[in-house]
């Protein structure tokens, strides 16, 4: 009996595939058409850790607005995320994490709840055993040192006259990544003025301190060795804190208001900074404490501009980190044509209409390394105009190539500006970051607060891949120069095992999954031997119940790659790569695909708790609430498009 007639432990006959195949994309496709949005836009939820929520409440403090109902809803989420443990973790089934259980368990107790509690003792006993408040990262020591819960000679130094340093110098701001580089000035600001902000004597966290608090070393870590950019940044600390106590500071002030202005400049639309929570607060509290009340029109639009970011449901209230319509927008359409829906179809319409209005055409952060270059590209969110980025814009450009619109002319010109900004960010090693070109100084890195995340944005794997993925499909080839010194990069980037790091998905199927089919849209002979060795590494990847997975913990131990529970968008991810590499009548796949046939609910949709979704490798991940249903259906599409062409 052959492989296709054979029947599944669910009970999918090797033989009824095509009407399964069939039926689960139907189901699929009328779940995404009924979630879009009246205006044309798709947008799930972007889910991310709990100190993002422990953090507003904080904020609601320091800025003196805070709303007691609120407060009770974010207590109910906060209790809601508990682990057995006691502690807080920043991914789903991911490990115990000290940094989000203190930052926890201080809004907890700062909301009114009882350090008696049960669940409060558990979290406590928790950050106990791991050495208590002062091994957390320094930004949560920055946290509490706002509310007098750490001392804020045991942060780092950053004097505000960084701001002087011209664009040209080694270490200046826009060395620093978008996301980073909003959140140092900010953080010059607090670290110059280091606020506190009084809270009730009963919201203390002195229970926290293995010692008591008047015998902990506030001193900065010590670098293993002296030598390097840790031991050369150490020992500028420790200059830095000599200059501090000199009196008279020539332009210190100046550089305050330098960086106070560069804030106000740098809000966007929304009354976010870069689109993003870490920057956002820090912004708001540094312009507070430079005397900005609720009543300014920057505090005033910043404050309710959380509101398009809040979730408030049965679970409680939550802030989300960030969001992501323009992503799941283009991402959602490229699903519904990959998987037969007319490129004229109404909603597809309106869907690159709407994306037709976003394509932001003033300059940006960008521009500093990039000068010559005329603005067309596309960013992650509704209002995000300063920072666009080179993924977003390669998957709209995809999409808006799929879908038919009235206005062809339109269509053209924006692809055309969209194109010549995106090929415009290539870096010098012949790859794409995201924001912008050539962010790629390591030294960066090693400054005492950058155990935050990533404070560079160099060009990684999948970014490049979409790109170039996008060039192929308009006839760009693997001989053109930008394309050469593209692949150039991606064979340099290859794992030694043969898959490619994931820089914004998880992990390293996510860049696998983006790199094959971008190789095989430039025309690239996937028969080469790097090419099989990527095929060889998901087949041997497959899970028993023919799916993929792969865990968060990759990040921290890349020997564990390709381990982990198995899900639908992941699952999607190496499908579309083996379909790519002409693997479509593989067992491999055939069992790849039944497993989303088989595993997909009755609306339509799947279900995935886990995150698969890429913030700051290793230390902030995402669940993209409309992964789980874009990309399955994409592969199941595609799929259908190679059983069809048999017929």
């Amino acid at each position: 009996m052959s492989e296709v007639e054979t029947t599944t432990a669910s009970g999918v006959a090797g033989d009824s595939l095509h009407e399964a195949l069939d039926e689960a994309i139907r189901r699929a496709q009328r779940y995404l058409l009924s979630i879009q949005y009246p205006e044309g836009f798709w947008w799930g939820e972007l889910e991310s850790n709990v100190a993002i929520t422990a953090e507003y409440l904080l904020l609601t403090h320091f800025l003196g607005v805070a709303d007691a109902d609120r407060w009770h809803l974010i207590v109910k989420y906060l209790k809601s995320k508990q682990l057995p443990s006691g502690a807080w973790n920043i991914y789903y089934d991911g490990p115990d994490d000290l940094n989000a259980t203190v930052e926890s368990y201080f809004a907890l107790k700062l909301a009114g709840v009882s350090p008696d509690e049960p669940f409060m003792r558990k979290a406590r006993q928790f950050v106990l055993s791991r050495g208590g408040v002062p091994k957390v990262r320094i930004f949560t020591k920055i946290w509490l040192s706002l509310f007098g819960q750490w001392d804020w000679k045991g942060t780092p130094m950053m004097p505000p006259e960084i701001m002087f340093l011209p664009n040209w110098f080694p270490f200046n701001i826009y060395e620093f990544s978008s996301w980073a580089r909003a959140t140092v000035v900010a953080m010059l600001i607090l670290l110059t003025k280091k606020p506190v902000r009084d809270i009730p004597e009963w919201a203390r966290i002195d229970e926290l301190y293995c010692q008591p608090r008047d015998q902990v070393d506030y001193s900065m870590p010590r670098p293993k060795s002296i030598l390097g950019w840790k031991g050369f940044f150490h020992m500028a600390d420790k200059l830095l804190r000599i200059y501090d106590r000199v009196p008279l500071k020539p332009g210190r002030e100046a550089a305050i208001r330098k960086a106070e202005r560069w804030i106000v400049e740098h809000q966007e639309a929304d009354g976010s900074w870069g689109g993003i929570q870490p920057p956002w607060v820090y912004a708001l509290m540094a312009l507070n404490s430079l005397g900005y009340s609720m009543d300014h029109p920057v505090m005033k639009k910043g404050f309710q501009g959380f509101e398009g970011f809040a979730i408030d449901d049965e679970t409680g209230f939550r802030t989300q980190s960030c969001l992501s319509p323009v992503w799941d927008t283009a991402l959602a359409m490229i699903a519904l044509v990959d998987s037969g829906l007319p490129p004229d179809h109404p909603a597809l319409v309106k869907a690159g209409e709407w994306l037709l209005k976003e394509q932001i055409f003033v300059g940006g952060d960008w521009q500093v390394k990039n000068p010559h270059a005329e603005p067309g590209g596309w960013a992650f969110e509704f209002d995000n105009d300063i920072y666009p980025d080179v993924d977003d814009a390669a998957e709209v450009l995809i999409a808006l190539l799929k879908t038919k619109l009235p206005d062809d002319e339109a269509k053209r010109r924006a692809m055309e500006k969209g194109l010549r900004w995106t090929l415009s960010m290539q870096s010098k090693n012949g790859g794409w970051g995201s924001f912008d070109v050539d962010n790629t100084k390591r030294f960066i890195t090693k400054i005492p607060f950058a155990d935050f995340g990533e404070t560079i944005d160099p060009p990684s794997e999948d970014v490049t891949a979409h790109i170039i993925e996008y060039m192929g499909k308009i006839g760009y080839r693997a001989d053109d120069s930008i394309v050469r010194r593209a692949l150039a990069y991606l064979k340099r980037e290859q794992q030694y095992d043969g898959c490619w790091w994931g820089r914004w998905g998880v992990n390293f199927t996510y860049g696998t999954g983006a790199v094959l089919p971008a190789l095989k849209e430039v025309g690239e002979d996937m028969r080469q031997p790097y090419v099989r060795a990527a095929v060889r590494w998901l087949e041997e990847h497959q899970h028993p119940n023919g799916g993929w997975g792969e865990s968060c913990h990759t990040y921290d131990d890349p020997s564990t790659r390709g381990q982990g529970a198995t899900t639908a968008s992941q699952t999607a991810w190496a499908l579309m790569a083996l379909l790519a590499a002409g693997e479509e009548a593989s067992p491999v796949v055939e069992r790849g695909i039944r497993y989303l046939v088989e595993t997909q609910l009755p609306d339509g949709s799947w279900d995935e708790p886990y995150f698969t979704g890429t913030g700051f490798p290793r230390d902030f991940l995402i669940n993209y609430h409309l992964y789980r249903d874009i990309f399955p259906l994409t592969a199941l599409g595609r799929y259908k498009a190679y059983l069809d062409s048999r017929r």
